[in-house]
């Protein structure tokens, strides 16, 4: 036999052919502890950085929006 049928004959095969439910929670639930999680003290960091980029995000458009108001209703008038 060759390489190639050796790498064929290795390779996993599907009993049914379809999706496994049990399977693939299994693997969920293994991916799941591979994963590195924050702290108490990191989780609230990112969330007060969260939080402070999306009120100045809201702040530059609030002064986009008034400023194109204020020039649309000048050019209007």
């Amino acid at each position: 036999m060759n390489a190639l049928a050796d790498e064929r004959s290795s390779a996993p095969q599907s009993s049914s052919g379809g999706f496994n439910l049990f399977r693939f929670l299994g693997e969920v639930k293994a991916e799941m502890k591979k994963v590195t999680w924050p702290t108490h003290r990191e989780l609230v960091t990112y969330t007060g950085v969260v939080g402070v980029a999306v009120v100045v995000v809201c702040a530059l458009i609030w002064v986009c929006d008034t400023f194109f108001a204020r020039l649309f209703k000048l050019i209007l008038q």
